[in-house]
């Protein structure tokens, strides 16, 4: 199996990673195994914080590094938290304060439109002028009651209007033929293809 380093230690994203690289005998380990330290993520856009990560997992392990950037995007909020999602409420990071942040920011809103999105960056090595980059976006809408104990993040409150269900309500297979991580996925694994 060849071996690459996931840049980030998030059990929901690397569960999800994992079952999508494993029948390609990729081995997935998270950049924790390897001691490597949380990468800076100054940047207001998720591909630069992205190739960042990537860059910063291979520079540490000497291997190939997969990174993802992603969060959710609310319309009425100017596409707030976006980048900042996971510590939209501050540190240390909460899912429940975010939530709760999210939810009290769009008291009287009607327009409860939000998109995931996620960038993901391949480099096979840390100065990689030529990194593989494949996206993805996820679109519903915000509602004020979380429903469905699966997924992770925002999932209990991000409703897919056209199914009646939350992200967390879905199955996992599920969720991953049709989220924004899956997507972005999907793309870079066919990518990673072309290159064989």
């Amino acid at each position: 199996m060849k071996k690459i380093v996931i840049a980030s230690n998030n059990a929901g994203k690397l569960r999800e990673i994992s079952r999508i690289l494993e029948p390609l005998a990729i081995e997935a380990m998270p950049q924790g195994a390897f001691g490597v330290p949380e990468c800076p993520e100054p940047h207001v856009t998720f591909v630069e914080n992205c190739i960042a990560k990537a860059r910063h997992a291979s520079a540490h392990t000497g291997l190939p590094a997969l990174a993802d950037d992603s969060g959710i995007c609310v319309s009425a909020l100017n596409g707030a938290p976006g980048v900042y999602s996971a510590r939209f409420a501050g540190e240390p990071k909460s899912d429940a304060r975010n939530n709760d942040k999210l939810i009290e920011s769009l008291k009287g809103q009607s327009d409860r439109r939000a998109h995931y999105y996620c960038v993901m960056v391949y480099v096979r090595y840390a100065d990689d002028p030529t990194p593989i980059i494949a996206e993805g976006a996820w679109h519903g809408e915000i509602i004020d009651t979380p429903r469905g104990d699966g997924g992770f993040g925002y999932d209990p409150y991000f409703l897919l209007p056209h199914l009646g269900q939350t992200g967390a309500e879905l199955p996992q297979d599920e969720k991953n033929a049709i989220s924004h991580r899956g997507q972005a996925l999907r793309t870079l694994v066919e990518r990673l293809k072309a290159l064989d």
